[in-house]
């Protein structure tokens, strides 16, 4: 069977009609708004501040940029945290990444109210996927759920490999992934370190990459017939790359996702679906 590339801009559409008639339905309850926090000015995270403003604006959602000084300090932006808390007018919060060295994102991320984190990154929230209770979840890993969910292929006994042990794709879709029953490996360093990654890689029925290093997995590794959904973006000169060397492994496996054009699309729709679900839990809708 020929390999299935796994479109990411079809699917982001597919799930921004579905919001657009969510949110036309709700309008008559209020407007959403979200808000974006970000210190300091960044250029990579430039690019992802204008896709989600473009996309907040095609679904009728107000979108909010609050610039805080480079300079600020932990207290003063944790305190501007909790003004954006008590603000009923805003829906939903983010925080850009990366921020500066002198402020603890972790500390932050925890001082956003659950019922206000868009990204589904506060303590409570991923504590939610423990106990299989969530209603948002960190975008990149509700992203490749959703792409693998598309292919039909049920989860459950499905031998599954996580390359990349990060808090916002690893370990919460390492959750996700045990909560429907998968047999769930998670590679990082320690793995490549001993030597071990290409044979966990070998027994992947279900693969994902999100490690940020270009072609780190060979064609060659990937089992027949798997599912493979690389999230990592590189640069090599020109060219954006993945994580996994896409024309080998495209030979071998069953479905794969592009870069760019896979995951990337669907993770910025999932921070708006996450910012729907928001709204509605505030609204019992």
């Amino acid at each position: 069977m020929a390999c299935q590339v796994l479109d990411g801009k079809k699917m982001a559409e597919e799930i921004k009609k579905s919001l657009g008639r969510d949110i036309e339905s709700l309008s008559a309850r209020g407007k959403i708004k979200l808000v974006a926090l970000e210190i300091g000015k960044n250029s990579s995270s430039g690019v992802y501040l204008n896709a989600q403003k473009k996309l907040a604006d095609e679904l009728g959602i107000e979108y909010q940029i609050k610039n805080l000084e480079p300079s600020i300090s932990q207290d003063g932006a944790e305190k501007e945290i909790s003004r954006l808390n008590n603000d009923d007018s805003v829906t939903g919060i983010i925080i850009e990444m990366p921020v500066p060295e002198a402020v603890r994102i972790e500390r932050l991320l925890a001082k956003i109210a659950p019922q206000k984190d868009a990204e589904g990154l506060s303590p409570s929230n991923i504590g939610s996927l423990a106990y299989e209770k969530w209603s948002v979840a960190p975008c990149t890993a509700s992203a490749c759920l959703a792409l693998i969910d598309s292919t039909g292929v049920k989860l459950r006994g499905k031998e599954a490999v996580i390359v990349g042990h990060s808090a916002i794709v690893g370990k919460p879709l390492s959750l996700m992934l045990l909560s429907r029953l998968a047999t769930t490996t998670v590679c990082h360093i320690g793995t490549y370190e001993r030597g071990l990654l290409e044979e966990h890689v070998k027994s992947a029925e279900i693969l994902i990459v999100a490690v940020g290093k270009s072609r780190l997995i060979k064609g060659s590794w990937i089992k027949k017939g798997a599912i493979v959904i690389d999230v990592g973006i590189n640069k090599e000169g020109d060219r954006i790359t993945g994580d996994v060397d896409f024309n080998a492994a495209k030979s071998r496996a069953a479905y794969i996702t592009p870069v760019p054009g896979g995951v990337g699309p669907v993770t910025t729709v999932m921070l708006m679906k996450n910012l729907v679900e928001l709204y509605k839990s505030k609204r019992n809708a």
